[in-house]
């Protein structure tokens, strides 16, 4: 091999030197994966894998597709008024758990922390442990002061206010 560098040109095939004959079964590959795709485009649908449908299948399917096209299309729902359920009875809450879950533990925490680090006025007496203004809401949420009220919401857009203290 020379130490000169060697040109290539996108647009031209590269002819083959002296130095470095190209192989014939290099090529053999590509000239065979052109033949296969030319006759894998040739064969029929059930020689690639696919089945052809008989005719009792294609008037199955098309019975089908009449039946579904003359199904009655529901642009607009019926206007429905979201219902508050009253946390009163025996059953007080009546939508989800009746513990807070995690989510709305953290939701509050996070409120409540961001108004105390903004400077508003704590709910209890600033215990002597309490670092942060996380620590203060978790104690004000244990002890259950904070006034908040949960609203938990169905699909349907019905809706339950429950007040902090009627959790576990």
């Amino acid at each position: 091999m020379s130490d000169e560098p060697e040109e290539v040109s996108v647009d031209t095939e590269e002819v083959p030197t002296e130095e470095e004959p190209v192989a014939e079964t290099i090529l053999a590959p590509e000239t065979e994966a052109v033949e296969v795709t030319a006759e894998e485009e040739e064969k029929p649908a059930a020689k690639r894998g696919k089945k052809e449908l008989s005719p009792e299948e294609i008037a199955e399917q098309e019975r089908i597709q009449k039946i579904i096209a003359a199904r009655e299309i529901i642009e607009v729902d019926p206007v429905h008024t979201p219902v508050e359920y009253e946390t009163t009875g025996k059953g007080k809450i009546m939508i989800g758990p009746p513990t807070l879950t995690r989510f709305e533990k953290a939701r509050i925490l996070g409120a409540r922390a961001l108004q105390l680090s903004l400077g508003a006025p704590p709910f209890i007496p600033v215990p002597k442990e309490v670092a942060t203004s996380l620590d203060l809401a978790y104690t004000e949420l244990e002890k259950r002061v904070i006034p908040i009220t949960i609203r938990r919401v169905l699909p349907n857009g019905d809706f339950q206010n429950i007040p902090i203290d009627l959790f576990d």
